[in-house]
């Protein structure tokens, strides 16, 4: 049986961050907990943001969300809040403050230790209502703003999902604005993560055919229309970023069907807190092994795929991402980003119970694992 899914409410363009004041007050929240980090305070972002707010909204910060969101943040956070008699929770940033944002929503509403709600513990079932989210990307990448999910590094040590459809944020504000003038680097690994997305999704044995032409659609715009490399050309084309953005959003709307190995190895790459290794670049330089690993599994999906990408049908994929990557200045393999050898059994066993290994195309044992990593590190 099917179960089509998509998720939130969206105000999506040019500007739609000036509307914040008046999304807040139609969920009514007046003293919310902005989750960000310091970057975006220097930058003046969040002074920006205010100013949006008007005189009903008194809003307290957090900035101090890590790369890679981690359990003892999420703390940090949830004390700012209580402290502050916070009533909602506003996310600003990439993924990291999102998906920060979201466990922080959780984590003020449920008892217990984090961990337990993860999905790997079954904690899907045990997450309820969460305090109210509104979510503001500044990167066009993870799609978080409107996607069920939320990642974080435990006490641990081991990065894990955290799912439930009342972690969807209750409105999405994207505003292609926002991410203008954003490094060269950092605009090609967002926007290899939500083609990542998009492409994972594609290839999920799961039946969800609307989410799979929305994947598509995201290929198309990011790829084919040559989207992503004109971002990372010139950081100020709005046009470009525009569509970024919304191949960003398309990527979390398709995977609602499900992801894959890519990310079960990079969320295990991405627990490593000394190598605090960008989960985008890990998906794009990832991605190529996948996609051999997965191409007698996957029916006429990679020439669907080819379409989306704008080449020839009969093309290798794994082929082309890794020129697309090279085009774009991304690291070759997992070497040249840090990873030794010596990890890899444990990378391994991380990677094998990660749950978005269960909805790659091909089945990966540990032993898969260990040898995908090998064949990614060089």
């Amino acid at each position: 049986m099917a179960t089509l899914t998509f998720m939130t409410q969206t105000l999506f363009d040019h500007g739609a961050s000036q509307q914040l004041g008046q999304v807040l007050s139609m969920h009514g929240i007046r003293r919310p907990l902005l989750c960000t980090d310091r970057g975006l305070v220097e930058l003046g972002m969040v002074n920006d943001l205010v100013g949006h707010l008007g005189n009903d909204a008194a809003l307290t910060i957090y900035d101090g969300t890590p790369e890679n969101p981690t359990q003892a943040a999420v703390a940090d956070a949830v004390s700012r809040y209580h402290d502050a008699d916070c009533d909602g929770v506003v996310a600003l940033g990439g993924g990291s403050s999102m998906d920060l944002a979201k466990a922080v929503a959780l984590a003020v509403t449920h008892e217990g230790d984090l961990i337990e709600y993860t999905a790997g513990l079954g904690g899907v079932e045990k997450i309820g209502e969460v305090a109210p989210l509104i979510a503001i990307p500044t990167t066009s990448g993870t799609g978080s703003e409107v996607s069920s999910g939320s990642v974080i590094i435990m006490d641990n040590g081991e990065k894990l999902i955290l799912i439930s459809r009342n972690l969807v944020p209750r409105t999405a504000i994207c505003d292609p604005s926002l991410t203008l003038g954003l490094p060269p680097q950092l605009t090609a690994a967002t926007g290899m993560d939500a083609m990542t997305h998009c492409i994972e999704a594609l290839l999920s044995p799961e039946v969800n055919p609307p989410a799979e032409a929305v994947g598509c659609d995201g290929i198309k715009r990011g790829i084919r229309e040559g989207n992503l490399q004109r971002a990372v050309r010139d950081g100020s084309d709005q046009d470009a970023r525009w569509h970024m953005m919304m191949a960003a959003t398309e990527g979390a709307m398709a995977f609602s069907k499900g992801l894959g190995a890519v990310h079960s190895m990079s969320h295990a790459c991405g627990a490593d807190q000394n190598l605090r290794l960008h989960h985008g670049t890990l998906n794009a330089v990832i991605l190529p092994t996948i996609l051999d690993f997965n191409r007698d599994h996957v029916g006429d999906k990679y020439a669907r795929l080819n379409r989306a990408m704008g080449v020839d049908a009969s093309a290798d994929p794994a082929d082309h991402i890794r020129e697309l990557n090279a085009s774009l200045g991304l690291p070759a393999n997992l070497g040249e980003m840090g990873v030794q050898s010596e990890a890899i059994p444990a990378l391994a066993q991380h990677a094998a119970k990660d749950v978005c290994t269960f909805t790659n195309p091909r089945p990966a044992s540990v032993e898969d694992y260990e040898t995908l990593y090998a064949v990614a590190l060089s």
